[in-house]
């Protein structure tokens, strides 16, 4: 008796203790509850506990699934109410071989009346398992493709869209993605069209691997396209604009949704990762949201004060108010004038003063300074220093 017939005359509900109207968190908890309780590495050695897990193992994978468990639910009713009995001297008043059913009996007449195997369709749908069933194969996903752009300093902050030449595998259009030159590939036997097996890892559990002869296909061409030699992929190249958001950063990866390659059998597109490099700016810096800029000023702006002129990155530039007595070195903001942030709001400009000192100067410069410095001589700007390194 094949698995689906197994589980076809197993009350699914009753083995998770729940009701037949149970919701799919009502469903999962009890599922949670019981394979906690006869988990075998908390029995082991109990042959019935792992026997008990496998059937609640079964259970979830059928009501777990909408699908599944309305076409479970389709198929019970059809069995409760008469439609057929199981095996000789059922008792009702059909007598045949639910191998007919669940194998795509030939002729209706000895099926109830259900002809060229619909029941077959019905139930190999069911568990996906082969019977007489219709193969279908499934979707496939494109692949993710990674790129790189490089990026000056001022499109990486203000953002940018460049076009981007990508190369990627696509349906091939000399046998339209079939891999057969007829365009007429047969379905794979090993995995019956689904491009999938199942193998065994103890314990009631299975894993899903690729099929290893259809390559996860789940056709098999008669005749391989000379093209893509039987894969139904061939390369592709295209060129696509691609917006760059405001703010990125050197090195940053950027994810863009379904513009990878093309699916397969109307499978979803892939993802493109886009690797982002930015270029230097001979002005301006950058810190985490905000720039930076160096500006130098004079020793009087920086003793006495003074208004200062900055420039922004593709504005107009600001003045920023110097006070009296400003060190070099020391940072001062000019807010809204950083990179633009995710939320849309920009970080700020932090301008940090340089005090330059003239290499050259005139008659009536040098004649000032050197009064300036009589007028100070008393101040030692060190004394400070050599008193504190005389208490250390």
């Amino acid at each position: 008796m094949s698995l689906s017939r197994d589980l076809l005359e197993k009350d699914l509900y009753k083995v998770l203790g729940v009701s037949k109207d149970a919701t799919e968190a009502e469903i999962k908890k009890a599922y949670r509850k019981l394979a906690r309780e006869f988990h075998p590495d908390a029995n082991k050695g109990d042959a019935s506990a792992e026997e008990r897990f496998k059937e609640i193992s079964e259970a979830n994978d059928v009501l777990a699934d909408p699908k599944r468990r309305k076409e479970y639910d389709e198929a019970r009713a059809l069995f409760g109410n008469g439609g057929f009995r199981a095996g000789p001297g059922g008792g009702g008043s059909f007598n045949f071989d639910l191998g007919d059913l669940f194998g795509g009996a030939q002729g209706g007449a000895g099926a109830g009346g259900f002809g060229g195997g619909g029941l077959g369709d019905v139930f190999g749908g069911l568990f996906n398992r082969g019977g007489g069933g219709s193969a279908r194969t499934q979707p496939r996903r494109g692949q993710d493709i990674e790129s790189e752009v490089s990026l000056n300093f001022t499109e990486a902050v203000e953002g940018a869209t460049v076009p981007l030449r990508m190369s990627s595998s696509a349906a091939c259009k000399a046998c339209s993605g079939t891999g057969d030159k007829n365009g007429t590939p047969r379905v794979c036997p090993t995995c019956v069209g689904t491009g999938q097996v199942s193998r065994g890892s103890g314990g009631g559990f299975s894993l899903t691997d690729p099929c290893p002869d259809c390559k996860g296909r789940g056709l098999i061409p008669e005749n391989p396209c000379d093209v893509c030699h039987g894969s139904g992929r061939a390369k592709s190249s295209r060129t696509m604009q691609v917006r760059i958001p405001a703010g990125v950063s050197d090195g940053q990866r950027i994810r863009l949704r379904g513009k990878g390659a093309p699916g397969e059998r109307g499978g979803p597109n892939g993802d493109l990762y886009v690797v982002v490099h930015v270029g230097t700016h001979p002005v301006f810096g950058r810190k985490d949201d905000n720039l930076t800029i160096t500006v130098p000023v004079t020793f009087t702006e920086a003793a006495l004060g003074g208004e200062v002129r900055v420039p922004t990155l593709g504005g107009p530039p600001v003045t920023l108010k110097l006070p009296a007595g400003t060190p070099n070195g020391r940072t001062m903001r000019a807010r809204g004038k950083g990179a633009v942030r995710k939320d849309g709001t920009r970080g700020d400009l932090l301008v940090t003063v340089d005090v330059a000192v003239p290499t050259q100067l005139s008659d009536k410069a040098r004649e000032a300074l050197e009064t300036y410095r009589e007028a100070t001589a008393d101040d030692d700007p060190r004394e400070e220093l050599f008193q504190a390194a005389k208490g250390a």
